[in-house]
């Protein structure tokens, strides 16, 4: 059986966005070190999977983006849970806090991503019990899935017992207040630290798995 492993950038104090989904904090710690542990950590998968609001950023900035993630991010199989069928992929639309964030930090984008956007819209909608959902994935032949959240569907996942590892890469900043991934849980959730490696712009990332 393949394992779900929630791949999230989180502050010190354990926000993955700010209050309205602001993510500049983001970009101030990048290192090429950092950033081939997170584009080793979301190639190595079979499939990514995300909440809907995620999907439509996603599909709206990757298909034409020159980053080193990019790739990887195209060219893998994609999963979206959304009770309403596939998101508008590429939809200029999504304006999000999150994706103009992105788009102000972002290198140059190529001209054209329409061969790039066909994995986006060819993504499958997921849009029964998450649980069960989430079940079949695993059964399914293949390498690992990989989630990526928002926010909401991360800490769904979470509340639910259904991540079998955590790869957290945690930047050196406090936010104070924000948008949370632990806070549905109904009883503390004990981890065991696989690995962790500290990166010279300052970030660290760590590898978890709940504690059997």
């Amino acid at each position: 059986m393949r394992k779900l492993i929630l791949k999230m950038s989180t502050s010190l104090d354990g926000f993955v966005g700010g209050p309205d989904g602001e993510l500049e904090w983001l970009f101030r710690h990048d290192d090429p070190q950092a950033i081939a542990w997170t584009v080793d950590a979301i190639s190595q998968v079979g499939v990514h999977i995300m909440g809907s609001r995620t999907f439509r950023d996603m599909a709206a900035y990757w298909p034409t983006s020159t980053e080193p993630f990019a790739p990887p991010m195209n060219q893998i199989p994609k999963v979206v849970f959304s009770r309403r069928g596939l998101p508008g992929a590429g939809s200029s639309q999504s304006t999000t806090r999150a994706l103009q964030d992105a788009r102000a930090q972002a290198p140059r984008p190529r001209d054209d991503g329409g061969a790039a956007l066909e994995s986006w819209t060819a993504a499958r909608v997921a849009s029964g019990d998450l649980a069960d959902e989430i079940a079949r994935l695993k059964q399914e032949p293949g390498k690992d899935i990989l989630a990526h959240g928002g926010a909401s569907f991360a800490a769904s996942l979470i509340a639910h017992g259904l991540v079998d590892e955590f790869r957290l890469l945690t930047h050196p900043v406090v936010l104070g207040r924000g948008l949370p991934i632990f806070s549905k849980l109904a009883k503390p959730l004990a981890l065991q630290l696989v690995d962790v490696k500290p990166f010279p712009g300052g970030t660290v990332g760590r590898i978890y798995r709940p504690d059997a």
